[in-house]
């Protein structure tokens, strides 16, 4: 028996990193899994099957049921077929994780229009595709008078959160799935579905790339990169023990949970009449200076130019 026994599981970008751990995690605390990968490279492209399989066959070795799934998740009819294989394969569907992502890191001046359209449309359009279908999936169940328990559980990233030099198409996309999921958790909890999102904190194929500093550790120390602790909290979102939690986006790195507070409204000065442009030069320095300012982030190295 585990906190998500029987609970009907769809992870997109399950076959390797986060997606993969998340899957397992999932697994071992009693859900059924769909596991939906394409297999790409870290710049999507490519395909094999071969990814997601292996991660089903792992669960099936634990004894858990999964199965796989190659669909598109940015491609409108490939994930409405993600979501149909959860319900025709295991009879429903009650959590939904957002997961999958590419990368094609350029500053601003060297990134391509394919560059910019190609990360968008995985992270952002995906994030829209699946949510859309398995909305219209609880949706119908609540007008049937059927009740939902439903979780949607979104990946956003600290570069969207906070931003990162390098990754304006990446942040751009993930700052949008942030405000995509505050946005989606009130138009969906008539139909007793949460949503929320995680910026998660770990090794990973796309943080390898980057040529940012990976945290060292010893064998017989706590590793604070290992993705596999990211998949606690996601289990729990999924499960009936949050339902009372919706509209958040959780960090989440290492043995750390926290909840992110990143767009607020901060300080103001109200004149009650229209400002003219020679008055704002005396008010916006002093309320800028008054805002808060996050820790600045560590010096990354130069992105590559191609």
């Amino acid at each position: 028996m585990g906190i998500c026994d029987d609970r009907v599981v769809v992870i997109t970008g399950a076959g390797r990193g986060i997606g993969r751990e998340e899957a397992l995690a999932f697994a071992a605390e009693g859900a059924k899994v769909v596991v939906n990968d394409l297999g790409a490279d870290l710049d999507g492209s490519g395909r094999t099957s071969e990814v997601a399989q292996a991660v089903v066959e792992e669960i099936k070795g634990m004894g858990g049921e999964a199965v796989a799934n190659g669909d598109d998740i940015a491609d409108w009819e490939g994930s409405q077929r993600l979501i149909n294989t959860a319900i025709e394969t295991f009879g429903d569907l009650h959590v939904l994780v957002n997961n999958a992502g590419i990368l094609r890191d350029r500053m601003l001046f060297n990134m391509t229009e394919d560059d910019w359209d190609d990360v968008i449309r995985v992270h952002l359009k995906g994030t829209f595709c699946t949510t859309r279908w398995a909305a219209s999936y609880w949706r119908e169940r609540a007008k049937e008078g059927k009740e939902n328990d439903a979780r949607v559980i979104n990946t956003s990233s600290g570069s969207g959160l906070y931003g990162n030099i390098g990754q304006s198409n990446y942040g751009a996309a993930k700052s949008g799935i942030a405000s995509f999921s505050v946005i989606v958790a009130q138009e969906l909890a008539r139909y007793g579905v949460t949503v929320n999102a995680i910026a998660p904190g770990a090794r990973t194929r796309m943080t390898l790339s980057t040529g940012r500093p990976q945290a060292d550790f010893k064998p017989d120390e706590f590793d604070s990169r290992d993705p596999a602790n990211v998949a606690p909290l996601i289990v729990w979102l999924g499960s009936p023990e949050s339902k009372d939690i919706t509209g958040q986006v959780f960090n989440v790195a290492g043995g750390m949970v926290g909840v992110a507070e990143n767009w607020r409204r901060g300080p103001a000065e109200d004149k009650n009449d229209r400002w003219s442009p020679s008055e704002l030069g005396s008010v916006i320095p002093k309320l800028v200076e008054q805002a808060y300012k996050p820790p600045a982030r560590p010096a990354r190295p130069p992105v590559p130019k191609a």
